[in-house]
């Protein structure tokens, strides 16, 4: 598939906007390093998000330098060719190419950074750059702004400030555009194919980790690059483990089985859970708890449309989850009181700890803020809801034995989610490829 630069140059000129608008100055974003996993192999390498954002490059060595003034650039600096290095690690681009394919202004073998840097900050006003991110990256800033300071006699003056590029990133990132959204579709199809595959194929007797190597199969198998995140196959009593792994475990007959996993493809993340039984037949108890938990996200799906804020999708849910808690029993009426006492008390906390949701994109756990600017009561309310921005929807519900808490929904732990993106009218569910009713995901594992 040929490669588009055209989203990436728009989003260099967006942030070069951005920064004349406040005066000026060089932007300065490196790649990711690669790391070393032992002796003399590296981890697979993945790019740094915000790098690639702005060129859609995803070679290691890199840095991308925007220079905002009267006549604005943007400059790649990269690993130059090297026909003896690609014989052992692959196709390098060098300068020349990517100067062409990614749409640049200019582009330098990354060896020249250290010589070109001191002259291209010269006289500008600021420096775009999140410090404190890496230190190495950070002590090589400090050699170049030396190397300005030492002209100072010659009337060449250093940046006055240094601004977190991060920040006005973040901002352009938290909304995703056509593209991004087109490729959340398409990881979103394969990660529900993938969780379709492993309801189909599960059944008491299979290991965790044998479930999770059929996701990983159907990831691959469909383009995806990587997982986004590491695949949580929780079985049994694992299900009450909010972040577990795929372990051993042995999937039992009459257990639940959680499955909290997605694909990332071509730099961007899908986000999916399901709970289903072990063996395709969800027991009294486990429907009984599963129902108020589907409900619960109805609740806050119906809560993601413009103007609405980030947490009332969130509240929905926990308004639900914690009336099926008190009619079911998982909590006391004559202990805990009302609705509103066991929700103003937090008492649902006990069986529901975490949000509602997350902001998704490049990152499973996606930039952008969650609150507004402060109002001017100094208040700083939750984040306004706007087209473009895609969230995900999780509530869940998990039960650790203990005193009190009706045994038949003990080691019963549900979670439910799908990625969300908020558009002009509500909100499309970019994840409904995966069944999530229970008639539904017991008739596709008869299918297995």
């Amino acid at each position: 598939m040929s490669f588009n630069a055209t989203p990436f140059i728009e989003r260099r000129a967006r942030l070069l906007a951005s920064m004349r608008k406040a005066g000026g100055g060089v932007a300065i974003i490196p790649t990711a390093p690669e790391v070393m996993r032992n002796r003399d192999a590296d981890y697979p390498y993945r790019h740094d998000s915000y790098f690639y954002y702005l060129t859609g490059f995803t070679e290691p060595e890199a840095v991308v330098v925007l220079v905002a003034g009267k006549e604005s650039r943007s400059i790649l600096f990269c690993r130059d060719k090297n026909l003896e290095r690609e014989i052992w690690d692959g196709y390098r681009f060098g300068p020349q190419a990517a100067q062409q394919q990614f749409g640049f202004d200019a582009a330098h073998a990354i060896d020249e950074l250290d010589k070109s840097m001191p002259a291209l900050l010269a006289d500008a006003p600021a420096i775009y750059y999140a410090l404190g991110h890496d230190d190495k990256r950070d002590a090589q800033l400090q050699r170049w702004l030396q190397g300005v300071r030492a002209l100072a006699r010659s009337g060449v003056a250093a940046p006055g400030a240094v601004v977190d590029v991060s920040v006005l990133l973040d901002d352009m990132r938290l909304f995703k555009d056509s593209f991004e959204i087109d490729l959340m579709k398409r990881a979103g199809v394969i990660s529900a194919e993938a969780h379709c595959r492993a309801m189909r194929i599960a059944r008491p007797g299979l290991l965790e980790y044998q479930l999770e190597a059929e996701l990983l199969h159907e990831f691959r198998r469909n383009g995806s690059q990587y997982p986004a995140y590491g695949s949580i196959v929780a079985t049994g009593a694992n299900s009450c483990v909010l972040h577990y792994r795929a372990g051993d475990a042995e999937l039992k007959d009459g257990d639940l089985v959680l499955i909290d996993a997605g694909c990332e493809l071509d730099s961007y993340a899908s986000d999916i859970t399901r709970t289903f039984p072990a063996n395709g037949k969800f027991s009294g108890p486990q429907k009984e708890l599963y129902e108020i938990v589907l409900a619960a996200q109805n609740a806050a799906v119906a809560e993601i449309v413009p103007g609405k804020r980030f947490m009332d999708g969130h509240d929905a849910a926990v308004r639900v989850l914690a009336q099926g808690m008190l009619d079911t029993g998982l909590l006391d009426k004559n202990r805990v009181g009302s609705l509103q006492d066991v929700i103003e008390k937090g008492d649902y906390r006990q069986f529901y700890m975490h949000r509602t949701g997350h902001w998704l994109g490049m990152d499973v756990h996606d930039v952008g803020d969650y609150r507004d600017p402060p109002a001017a009561d100094g208040s700083k309310p939750w984040r306004t809801l706007q087209p473009g921005m895609v969230l995900t929807v999780e509530p869940g519900i998990y039960v650790r034995p203990g005193e009190g808490v009706p045994e038949k929904y003990w080691n019963i732990g549900i979670r439910i989610e799908d990625d969300a993106h908020v558009t002009a009218t509500g909100c499309e569910l970019l994840t409904t490829g995966v069944p999530s009713k229970v008639d539904d995901i017991e008739a596709l594992m008869r299918q297995g």
